[in-house]
């Protein structure tokens, strides 16, 4: 009689999907919040970072040890080393020097080895290629895990969209009679998170798009706007100079914004999606996303971290209207249905949101 091996448990949530008074008020349309804050690593990483590692656990030999190395700013590390735990694997972050000594407590409090080396990202991730990932003993399965540039990633982040159509866009869901969803508004670092929000609408096409009428009666699929920090718009620098780029620094205080360089692929959806404007690149200042979390706070009682202040910024600034409600009346912006990606992030307290009170002011 053959043994029994258990399934791998799977490292991520279904999140709710919300909708929000305070927010939609601030916005003069009807916002939805998509809880990512709520996955088991803090943030929107553990659906990527934790499909792809389950994927490759499973390909794994069964009589190899396998262990996990990841690149990352911060959030991407603590999806990594939340995942290992549950996967019962080690699991080595490098992080740059960057990253606070608060994310990186975090990291080892969940039992991982963390090195801190580089002033970005790219120089964190240049010495994890270099140095722990040159073939050692051959029983070690040495596992890399990007932060963001990776198909499994992309198809990862993609659920929460399934989730999302599931709750607007099935004719039995949560929200199946507030006429459809209109946008989804998220944030880019590196672009993981874009990628699977494009991939999951494009495999949700046609679900979504049969219920999101646009002028006229004709379905149309929904526009998503991508928001970076100014000091760290790697993407919105590439949309500027019609062609991918790579920023000289980051000068951010949204450092889990800091990839210098979009992926690939990240581009090529911007450069497809964004010529019939169905993709649009966006940025906030540094200010307008720390005080964004503050609001956020009082209105929605969330903690969340500054790099996803910044899509929540755009619900407070007026930004969702100049860019998703032009040549709409105030009658006509007031139906219109906009999620926003709650991607949560660790790097965040109550004292470092007192401390963006007193360097920015109220608003």
């Amino acid at each position: 009689m053959g043994s029994y091996s258990p399934e791998p448990p799977r490292p991520w949530v279904e999140t709710p999907l919300i909708l929000s008074p305070p927010l939609s008020r601030a916005a003069g349309c009807n916002i939805f919040l998509k809880l990512e804050n709520c996955q088991p690593s803090g943030s929107f990483k553990s659906r990527g970072i934790g499909y792809m590692m389950l994927r490759a656990l499973s390909n794994a030999n069964p009589d190899e040890q396998v262990h996990f190395y990841c690149s990352s700013g911060g959030n991407a590390g603590l999806a990594c080393a939340t995942t290992a735990v549950t996967l019962r694997r080690p699991a080595t972050i490098v992080v740059p020097t960057s990253t606070s000594a608060f994310m990186v407590g975090k990291l080892r409090e969940l039992g991982a080895e963390v090195i801190q080396v580089g002033a970005s990202w790219a120089e964190a991730d240049a010495y994890l290629r270099e140095t722990y990932l040159r073939p050692e003993e051959a029983s070690v399965n040495k596992v890399y895990v990007p932060p963001f540039d990776h198909p499994d990633v992309w198809a990862g982040a993609a659920t929460l969209v399934d989730e999302i159509a599931l709750d607007i866009g099935s004719a039995d869901g949560r929200y199946a009679d507030r006429g459809g969803l209109h946008a989804i508004v998220c944030n880019v670092g590196g672009g993981g998170l874009l990628n699977g929000v494009m991939e999951g609408l494009e495999r949700n096409a046609k679900k979504l798009a049969a219920v999101c009428e646009h002028g006229g009666g004709v379905p149309r699929a929904p526009q998503v706007l991508a928001v970076e920090t100014v000091g760290a718009e790697s993407l919105h620098a590439s949309v500027r100079a019609g062609e991918l780029v790579t920023l000289p620094a980051i000068t951010s205080i949204a450092t889990s914004l800091g990839a210098r360089r979009v992926s690939e692929k990240t581009w090529e959806w911007a450069r497809r999606a964004g010529r019939d404007g169905s993709l649009i690149s966006s940025t906030v200042t540094d200010r307008e996303a720390a005080l964004a979390c503050v609001r956020f706070l009082d209105d929605a009682r969330i903690l969340i971290e500054v790099a996803c202040g910044a899509t929540v910024a755009t619900a407070y600034n007026g930004d969702l209207r100049r860019y998703l409600g032009k040549g709409l009346t105030d009658e006509e912006w007031a139906t219109r249905n906009v999620v926003l990606i709650v991607c949560g992030g660790s790097n965040t307290s109550l004292d470092i949101l007192g401390k963006y009170k007193e360097t920015y002011g109220a608003e």
